[in-house]
């Protein structure tokens, strides 16, 4: 899978901001350690925007902002042939060259690059508000390599949005078994309750989420 694949499998931007709200609050349910998350959404970034990101541990990640002009994806798989570390420190061929104005600010964010200012990106794709579809650079991919710019795991949980998704990624990651019906319940964005919470995580309640629910934007019956 190639950033081609994930611009068609991706949904329209509210339902992926609903997506990505979702995920964050289960990690957040399954991991009260901030540092160990592997996906978090921050619903006050900055003024007028959210950021969704995913960072596995390992070196790769990814970053999306949502604003009021619509949504710009950002992924980096470390060890990609297309990383810039192996071209000079210059993003691949097409995968930013095409980026509208109106999301170019994101492409020079310092939180997108590295320490010496070096973008870290393997693979974009954006959406204004007006569009019908998700857009991506021509890329001329490296040949003999089936995921050469770490799409296929950097975005699998936004290329298959099923709660059994979900479920196999946290049961595999974080080593517990997950409740496959209250990973349902918070991708249908039912709010925080005890039984939901509990049914997750033992011994956590919705008082313990009730700041990161706040970050994230995700209702909660935290009082």
């Amino acid at each position: 899978m190639t950033v081609y694949d994930v611009a068609r499998r991706l949904p329209a931007i509210n339902e992926l901001r609903d997506l990505c709200r979702s995920l964050a609050m289960l990690d957040a349910i399954l991991s009260p350690d901030w540092e160990s998350r592997y996906y978090s959404f921050g619903s006050a970034w900055a003024d007028g925007e959210e950021l969704a990101s995913m960072r596995n541990g390992s070196g790769d990640e990814y970053s999306i902002v949502f604003s009021a002009a619509g949504a710009c994806v950002r992924g980096f798989a470390h060890e990609s042939e297309m990383s810039p570390y192996g071209h000079d420190g210059e993003p691949w061929p097409g995968v930013i060259d095409e980026l509208p104005e109106v999301f170019r600010p994101f492409a020079g964010e310092p939180a997108f690059a590295d320490e010496d200012g070096v973008p870290a990106v393997t693979a974009c794709l954006w959406r204004e508000t007006t569009d019908d579809r998700w857009h991506h650079g021509p890329i001329d991919f490296p040949s003999g390599d089936a995921d050469p710019d770490g799409a296929t795991g950097l975005f699998r949980l936004l290329a298959d949005r099923s709660p059994e998704a979900y479920q196999r990624f946290a049961e595999d990651y974080y080593e517990v078994s997950v409740d496959l019906g209250a990973v349902s319940d918070v991708y249908a964005l039912r709010p925080l309750s005890r039984r939901l919470v509990s049914s997750l995580h033992q011994g956590v309640t919705p008082e313990d989420l009730a700041k990161d629910a706040a970050e994230i934007g995700y209702p909660c019956r935290c009082r």
